[in-house]
This record gives structure tokens, sequence and C-alpha cells, in this order.
């Protein structure tokens, strides 16, 4: 790859930079946009890692939950998995997802801690996405080297829970609500001693009337960052009614007018644009954008980041497991894998670069939920910076 710095040492020296800065809403290593302009492409600077297939809990809106499993096999040697890692001298993030990091402390000895153990002697930032309704000690046991712990975070009632964490479950507990009072029980603990727990809502018809409720929970139990998704309709999600946009702004207004000012809300993939020709939506997006503590991330998801199963080195663009691999680290390096989906047909459908907005477009499932059949290359930014549109570089 063509690097636009001069030369590679300053190319390191930013890289480096973006990994040792604090995680704020000023410096949010895992959007793309952090390294916009630094080569010619594309960097990839974030990897996440699905540690598993098993998972304690199985939730309606779970974009996995088909392949989600009881048993599991372990088919590639984490040492090989760590060897492709060492061939990528552009991180800047890793994630460990699921299924749940934590399931058993077999899988937490043997490969959820070497794995951030490795991440952490390379300096990259890291991110565990748990529903953290596990022991306490077991994520104790790798708290220390977690930058940001990502919990699913959708109840505003512990009813709620019962129905969401088990709606695809062969096994409901008699009492459905235990592991919500151990989840919360577990983010207060781990809040009050500083750690940066970042709770995600899914916005569905079932939480987006009740998000005011959510929000001031997340909030009471300590979290530091209110991530806001939209369903993304993959495996078990797929079965669910996804909001209209409408629905999805009401909520997003309701919310900010409500919201604790000290907590960050961070909206993921938001599928509210600059060149939207609805001026609806420009106004929602510029609203959002005017908030103080609060920020709009660029999709990372083939953008910046590759997802890969260390059980079996199959890399995905995401940790969706309806869209397939991509390639197999088995096979080939993550390099190679990259290059290749910048060069694809879908890549090229839904990359694009709008610099007055500082937006890299849209989500892949988001474009063909919300958008189907537009051409995003043919659009422009309706407002700029200058209008108030973006916060300045």
């Amino acid at each position: 790859m063509k690097l636009v710095l001069a030369h590679q040492d300053e190319l390191q020296r930013r890289l480096a930079t973006l990994r040792e800065t604090p995680i704020s809403p000023e410096n949010d290593p895992w959007d793309p946009y952090a390294t916009v302009g630094l080569a010619d492409k594309p960097l990839l600077t974030s990897i996440e890692v699905t540690v598993t297939n098993l998972c304690n809990l199985r939730c309606e809106h779970c974009a996995v939950g088909d392949v989600l499993t009881d048993t599991e096999q372990r088919a590639f040697p984490l040492d090989d998995l760590m060897a492709r890692l060492d061939e990528v001298d552009t991180l800047v993030t890793f994630s460990v997802t699921g299924g749940e990091p934590a399931a058993s402390q077999r899988l937490v000895d043997e490969v959820t801690r070497p794995l951030l153990q490795y991440a952490k002697a390379r300096g990259l930032r890291t991110q565990v996405n748990t529903n953290l309704t596990l022991p306490l000690e077991r994520y104790e046991s790798f708290i220390d080297l977690v930058d940001v712990l990502h919990v699913s975070y959708n109840y505003p009632e512990p009813a709620e829970f019962a129905r969401i964490a088990y709606a695809y479950s062969d096994r409901v507990p008699k009492d459905p609500t235990a592991l919500l009072r151990r989840m919360e029980r577990n983010i207060r603990e781990l809040s009050a001693a500083g750690r940066f727990v970042s709770a995600e809502t899914i916005l569905t018809r079932a939480t987006l009337p009740r998000i005011e409720e959510i929000h001031a929970r997340i909030a009471e139990l300590g979290c530091r960052r209110h991530e806001i998704h939209p369903l993304y309709p993959s495996d078990f999600a797929a079965r669910m009614s996804v909001p209209a946009l409408e629905e999805y702004a009401d909520g997003v207004r309701r919310l900010l007018a409500t919201r604790n000012p000290e907590v960050w809300i961070l909206f993921g993939t938001f599928p509210f644009f600059a060149c939207s020709p609805d001026p609806t939506h420009r106004q929602l997006l510029a609203h959002v954008l005017a908030q103080p503590n609060t920020t709009v991330r660029n999709d990372p998801d083939g953008r910046n980041r590759l997802n890969v199963s260390s059980l079996t080195g199959d890399v995905l663009v995401a940790d969706f497991a309806s869209l397939g691999p991509v390639g197999n680290i088995g096979r080939e390096g993550f390099q190679a894998i990259w290059e290749r989906w910048l060069a694809s047909q879908t890549a090229a459908r839904i990359h694009c670069h709008c610099p007055a907005a500082r937006c890299l477009g849209p989500n892949i499932i988001v474009a063909e939920t919300y958008f189907p059949g537009v051409d995003w290359h043919a659009r422009e930014a309706a407002m700029g910076a200058g209008r108030g549109l973006v916060r300045p570089t």
C-alpha cells in the first residue's frame, strides 16, 4: 500500500499517538476517520476476534444467534492467530467478542486473557464485548488488560431482561432475572473501581418507547458511555421488526432531551446522513452533533476493521454471521484479505468519503435495510462544516 506520508516512521508515530491518547469523545481510536489521509487506501487498524460461539444467553436481537452453540472445538491454533496479527503493523485497536468471552474459566485462561495480553504487549487499545452476567472474579482476571468493557443493556425493567435474554433459549431458569441482578452488580463494582464500562442499547420497537428509562438506568449504574445502535437484522435479529427511521429519530430526540450530560453518548452506524435528500434527517444529524459529550462514529467494519474467528481462522468484514467469510488466515494474511475486500464490488458500493461531513458512508447492513438501491457516490453533503453540521477537526 502506497503511503501518503513521506516516511513509514511518520506513519508509525501517528498511529502510536492514537494508541496512547486517552479515549474520549475527542479521541475514539475505533473510528476509522482517525486515520483518513495517512495512506491512499483505508488502513487496517483494528482487529476483532470472535473467541467463542458459546453463550449463556439467547437474546432476541443477537446478530450471531444462529451460530451460537453449547459445545465447540477449537480448530485454529492461537499461536498461528498471533503470528498473523504480528504481520499487521498498523493496528491501533483490538477487540474480543463472542458468544460470551468469559463463558468459562478455561476459555478465559486459554484464549481471552492470552489474546488481551498479546494486544497490550503491542500497546493496542482493547475492548471486550460481554454480557457481564457471570461471576465478577472471572472478569477481574483480565480487566487490567481492558480499556473498554462493552455490555449490551436493553432493559427498562427486569421482566424485559427475562423476555429478551431468553428469547431463543431452550432452558429458561426458575429465576430469569437473576443474571440481570448480577450484571448490574458487576457494572456497579467495575465502574466504582474506575473501569470504562460502555453500555450499548439496540434501538428496537421494544427499547425505543423506553429509551429514556434505559439511559437513566445506565447512568445510575455508573457507565461512562452509552452507545446507541440500530437493529442489525442478522440471524436472530432478522426475525424482528425493524423500526422505521421516523421512529428511530423520535427516540433519538427524546433521549437527547432527557439524557445525563455526564454520560458520553456515542451513536454507532447512525442511519442519518449529511447527504440525505430528506431535510429532517439532516436536521437530526446537526442536532446530534451540536450536543456536548455526544459523538457519531463512522462504521469501523470494513473501513478499518476485520473480524476473525479464533476457532476456524475465518475472516469476516463484520461479526454478523449472515455476511459470510471473505478469507481465512490459515491460507493468507490479514493484509491480503483486506486488499481483496477493498477491491470488491460490495466495498466499492458502500465506501465513500465526504470530507465536508467527515463521513465514510453507511454500514453494510444499515445500507441494505434502510437504503436499498441508493447510489452513495452520487450524493453530496447538503450541509457542511461551515454551516454547523459537523464539529471542526
